[in-house]
């Protein structure tokens, strides 16, 4: 059965959880995307450094409400209306991740659902069952 975590961000006008945890064996799977949104539930439309630091740190506070660390994120799917950002984007996501890093895959949008907005995530954890 599937577990909605709270991390903290504010509830979206779309139909859309943060974060969802699933168990599997001893461990669970945690489904979740961010990007750039503020705590008050506005979009970062600044630098894409600005944007992927904010993008990351969501990430962690999304992994740290599950229960788990960034040690703990198994893939990264990232997506970013402009190519050339990805040295950017790498050199913040490096701030954030460690060897052994997570598989990760990056692909061009033409755009994201926010004017402005440079990129998004999507990452898969393995944290514990209870948080």
């Amino acid at each position: 059965m599937k577990e909605i975590i709270d991390v903290g961000l504010p509830a979206l006008k779309q139909p859309f959880s943060w974060a969802v945890k699933a168990p599997l064996h001893n461990t669970s799977t945690l489904f979740t995307a961010h990007g750039p949104v503020r705590p008050d539930g506005s979009i970062n439309t600044g630098s894409v450094d600005e944007q992927a630091r904010l993008t990351f740190a969501n990430l962690r506070q999304a992994v740290h409400a599950a229960g788990g660390t960034m040690a703990d994120v198994t893939q990264v799917l990232i997506y970013m209306t402009d190519v050339q950002d990805m040295a950017t984007i790498d050199t913040v996501y490096r701030e954030f991740f460690e060897p052994p890093y997570p598989n990760s895959s990056s692909a061009g949008a033409a755009a994201l659902v926010v004017p402005g907005m440079k990129l998004e995530i999507v990452a898969y954890a393995m944290v514990p069952q209870s948080a």
